[in-house]
């Protein structure tokens, strides 16, 4: 009965979500709580959530201070130099810009952590895509899905879960499935330029670059400035070819969208604390590979002497956590929303009759196929669950199950690391969140998009780590 409760509840989630009829906030919060009361134990849903923000609130601490943080950065410059070589690769291609989105979140993501990955990606990209008439889908998708490839690493998390859940090496894990987990990231490259073609011939291959100088044409991509419009020359037109070949006019809109945290004249650039800047940041991202500190407290930290040292005045400093306040309270909402959530699924006990049930469901000629097994299971289980759910609590079942046929514990962890392109879209994750909120996308839109192609992705991992002999 808990079986078909839990996987009711998900589906409920994600269809009253993907159809718009409920926020994400109000589904996370009310959907469990009605299924809890169905269960029997609506007495215990006030402990089964303080459990569950119990054991989110640090990563709603970290989400916080960490949007402060490279909100600050951002703000003050020190990405910029990211920005304009993206936009000199980009130029006004469609095609080119949802390539660039890829290439850069694969970059980011060597620090690691998915919220940091969306808050630069987004930072770069959102004006292109916003002033072209870009679809944002897009760049959510292709960002998280080469931060879900990325995320494998072993700073990542799953990795070190799996490691330590069945007692192995991390990089006995990681090491092999390089190859493996390469041709997933040029599947992720290759999937961009599939969108990004689709893209341009939605849109047609703007030459802004052709008519306006290049510095005047990034700064009509870049944003629009705090003084007045993003455009050039009270919004010049632009001469585009179409998908048939044929010529059209596509004027840069004059209108400010709202974002201009890239703006190139911004008065909040801090040119000559650059050096400061990049130092405070190799410094915080090494302490948090090096695990010098728990996480939250280096952001916190980090966020204060960024605001100390580079908005001195008091007002200045109001000014900037006002300008972020929108981000941070979407984010934190979310986390302790999915925190009610996740607290439900694993009082109720609910998860764990889902993963008995499906593992006893494998069949018995399975057994010697557990790897395999374990890489398909892993792409919904890693999505319907959070990581420490499916790495402590599955993962040692089908673990103990493989070796019972021969399979090593090794391949088993190995196969587990597939599932990660999808997971970074899961409503239990709490960096989507950051992503969507930022991109300015609706949580269903997001999901509607990604979950086949992230899903194809993850395929293209586990077929080529079979390939390979490493799974």
């Amino acid at each position: 009965m808990l079986t078909i409760l839990g996987f009711t509840m998900i589906a409920t989630f994600l269809v009253l979500i993907m159809l718009k009829k409920m926020s994400p906030i109000a589904a996370l919060v009310l959907i469990p709580a009605l299924f809890c009361v169905f269960v029997g134990k609506g007495a215990k849903l006030g402990d089964y959530v303080i459990d569950g923000v119990t054991s989110l609130a640090p990563t709603a601490a970290m989400l916080m201070f960490a949007i402060v943080y490279f909100g600050v950065m951002i703000d003050v410059g020190l990405f910029d130099p990211i920005v304009r070589g993206i936009l000199k690769f980009c130029k006004a291609d469609p095609l080119r810009i949802v390539v660039g989105t890829a290439v850069l979140a694969a970059i980011v993501s060597l620090d690691g952590d998915g919220s940091t990955t969306f808050m630069i990606t987004v930072s770069a990209m959102y004006p292109l895509y916003k002033r072209l008439k870009m679809s944002l889908v897009v760049m959510t998708g292709v960002a998280a899905m080469a931060n879900g490839v990325m995320n494998t690493l072993p700073w990542g998390g799953p990795t070190a879960r799996a490691a330590t859940a069945l007692k192995l090496d991390a990089s006995d894990i990681f090491v092999p499935m390089i190859p493996a987990l390469a041709v997933g990231l040029l599947g992720v490259f290759a999937l961009a330029y599939v969108l990004g073609r689709r893209e341009r011939k939605r849109l047609g291959v703007l030459t802004l670059d052709e008519v306006l100088e290049p510095q005047e044409t990034e700064t009509v991509l870049v944003g629009a400035g705090a003084g007045g419009s993003g455009t050039h020359a009270g919004g010049k037109k632009a001469v585009a070819s179409g998908g048939s070949g044929s010529g059209t006019d596509a004027e840069v809109p004059d209108e400010d969208d709202g974002f201009q945290g890239l703006d190139p004249n911004r008065a909040t650039l801090r040119p000559k604390l650059y050096w400061f800047n990049a130092l405070l940041t190799v410094t915080l991202l090494t302490a948090m590979i090096m695990e010098w500190l728990p996480i939250p407290v280096l952001f916190l930290l980090g966020a204060a002497l960024a605001l100390t040292v580079n908005f001195p005045h008091m007002p200045d400093q109001k000014a900037r956590l006002g300008a972020h306040a929108e981000n941070v309270l979407n984010v934190a909402g979310m986390v302790f929303a999915a925190a009610v959530f996740t607290g439900v699924l694993q009082g109720t006990g609910m998860v764990d009759h889902m993963a008995k049930w499906l593992v006893s469901n494998i069949p018995d000629g399975m057994g010697p196929h557990m790897a395999f097994v374990t890489g398909i299971l892993s792409i919904p289980l890693t999505y319907f669950m959070s990581n420490d759910g499916f790495y402590f609590g599955i993962l040692p079942v089908l673990a103990e199950a493989g070796q019972a046929h021969g399979v090593s514990s090794l391949e088993i962890a190995r196969a587990s690391l597939v599932g990660q392109p999808l997971h970074m879209s899961s409503p239990l994750v709490p960096a989507v969140y950051v992503l969507v909120g930022m991109a300015k996308v609706e949580f269903g839109d997001h999901t509607r998009f990604v979950v086949k192609w992230a899903a194809l992705t993850s395929l293209v991992v586990l077929g080529a780590g079979i390939l390979f002999g490493i799974i």
